[in-house]
C-alpha cells in the first residue's frame, strides 16, 4: 500500500507520548483524536475532509499505516461527548479524565513552545476538532 504520495498525519510530538497513542491506534482501541482548531491556522492546514486520507507516521518518521477520515466535528471544548473520549483509546472513563489529560498536553511545554506561546490556555468555549478516522496498517515486506 503506497503512502508517498499521501499527506503525514503525526499524533503528539515523537516520543512516549507517540509511541503510546501509535499502539492505541494499531490495537483499534483509538478511532477519535482531537486537535484544536488554532492548529491549523498555525500549521496552515485545511479542515479534514471526510473520505481524505494520510499516511500516519512513528517517532522516526517511518509511515505505519493509512488512516481514513470517517467524520469531522467542529465543538467547543466544553461540549466534547463521552463517546468521544472513549473512543481516543487512552482509557478514559470520563469526559473530565480526558479533559484533565488534554489539558496537560496543551498547556504542557512542548505545546506551548510549539504554538509560540508560553502562556497558552484552554477554556470551555475555545475550538476542538473532533475526527473519527479508520486505519489500516502499512503491509511490511517478510
Amino acid at each position: 500500500m503506497p503512502t508517498d504520495d499521501l499527506p503525514i498525519s503525526e499524533y503528539a510530538f515523537p516520543g512516549p507520548l507517540r509511541d503510546r497513542l501509535l499502539a492505541a491506534i494499531r490495537s483499534g482501541a483509538k478511532t477519535t483524536t482531537t486537535l484544536l482548531l488554532l492548529e491549523l491556522d498555525v500549521d496552515g492546514e485545511p479542515l479534514p475532509d471526510v473520505g481524505s486520507r494520510a499516511s500516519v507516521v512513528d517517532s522516526s518518521g517511518a509511515s505505519i499505516g493509512i488512516e481514513t477520515i470517517e467524520q469531522v466535528r467542529i465543538v467547543r471544548l466544553a461540549d466534547v461527548d463521552e463517546e468521544h473520549a472513549r473512543n481516543e483509546g487512552e482509557g478514559y472513563a470520563t469526559v473530565a479524565e480526558w479533559r484533565e489529560a488534554h489539558e496537560r498536553y496543551w498547556h504542557g511545554a512542548d505545546y506551548r513552545t510549539w504554538l509560540g506561546d508560553p502562556t497558552f490556555r484552554v477554556d470551555d468555549d475555545t475550538l476542538a476538532v473532533l475526527v473519527r478516522f479508520r486505519f489500516e496498517a502499512t503491509a511490511h515486506p517478510a
